[in-house]
């Protein structure tokens, strides 16, 4: 009975340690001082082994290129950031920038939807953070270059590749994918999340 008891208490605490329970913000509840550009798309917060943990990913849609002469250019950048506050002091672990300028055609760069995640898939009491984006200006229906990007601690994880465009039928093209060393060299756990988020949600769909 005791072995059985002692069995049970390990399995609710491995079980405890790998969750990671999430408060999802709005821009009012985010603390003045952490700094961020775009609209928010998501922002939450928890805690583990680092602190009290604030991620943000924001976007600023399509926007002018900045200039008088800028014939109906558009710009679109977005941004993710890890803050953790400890102690009373605020660190900025990392933070993601990407972008396009200077576009005339179809201009895609934003997070995928229901992509970004916060883990602990290897059960170490430190969360990995996901976000999966696009960033194209193209005026075809050719793949658009697609990235998964994942943060443990400050070590980064990058998937690279494009999405996969539909032409009739069972007929496909795209969709191909390359992972980082940390990727290849990492925790199998990470390289199937990382594969499985992918798959989910590679299929070009043109709907935003």
């Amino acid at each position: 009975m005791k072995l059985l008891t002692l069995l049970i208490l390990l399995l609710v605490t491995i079980s405890t340690f790998s969750q990671i329970n999430l408060t999802k913000l709005g821009a009012q509840n985010l603390p003045k001082h952490l700094k961020y550009e775009g609209h928010i798309i998501n922002a939450v917060k928890w805690l583990d082994r680092l602190g009290l943990n604030y991620v943000i990913t924001s976007e600023t849609g399509e926007i002018p290129t900045k200039g008088k002469d800028n014939d109906g250019l558009r710009d679109a950048y977005l941004y993710a950031y890890h803050y953790v506050v400890k102690n009373d002091s605020t660190k900025l672990v990392w933070r993601i920038y990407d972008f396009s300028d200077g576009c005339v055609v179809d201009l895609n760069v934003y997070f995928v939807d229901k992509t970004f995640a916060v883990t602990d898939l290897d059960n170490n009491g430190l969360a990995e953070v996901w976000v999966m984006y696009k960033n194209s200006c193209h005026g075809d229906v050719s793949p658009v270059p697609t990235k998964i990007i994942m943060y443990e601690g400050n070590k980064k994880y990058a998937l690279r590749g494009e999405s996969k465009v539909q032409l009739s039928g069972k007929d496909y093209y795209g969709g191909t994918y390359k992972l980082d060393d940390n990727f290849k060299n990492g925790k199998a756990a990470f390289r199937q999340y990382a594969e499985n988020l992918w798959n989910k949600h590679i299929l070009e769909t043109w709907n935003r």
